[in-house]
C-alpha cells in the first residue's frame, strides 16, 4: 500500500493530499529512510513523522483498503511521541 493512502486510512494524518505533502517534503521517514508518496509500506515497518517540533514513532501492525474510524487506530502502534495528533 503506497505511503500516503496508510497514513490517511490509519488517520494518522487526515487527508490524503496533506500526507503526500508531508512525504514529498520530506517530514516522514519509514525505516530510518526518507519516503516519498509512492513508497510501499508492509506490516512492521517503522515510520517516523515530524510535526513541526513534535515526533512520532509508530510500528505498521496491518495493512487493511476498509477500516472504519473506530478501528484505525489498531492499523499501527505507537512506540514514542504522542498518540492525539
Amino acid at each position: 500500500m503506497r505511503l500516503d493512502k496508510y497514513l490517511k486510512l490509519s488517520r494518522i494524518i487526515k487527508r490524503r493530499t496533506v500526507a503526500k505533502e508531508a512525504c514529498d517534503t520530506g517530514r516522514i521517514s519509514v525505516n530510518g529512510k526518507t519516503a516519498k508518496a509512492g513508497y510501499e509500506v508492509k506490516a512492521g515497518d517503522i515510520l517516523e513523522i515530524r510535526f513541526g517540533n513534535r515526533l512520532l514513532k509508530a510500528e505498521i501492525l496491518n495493512l487493511s483498503e476498509n477500516v472504519r474510524k473506530e478501528e484505525a487506530s489498531s492499523m499501527y502502534k505507537v512506540l514514542e511521541g504522542e498518540d492525539n495528533l
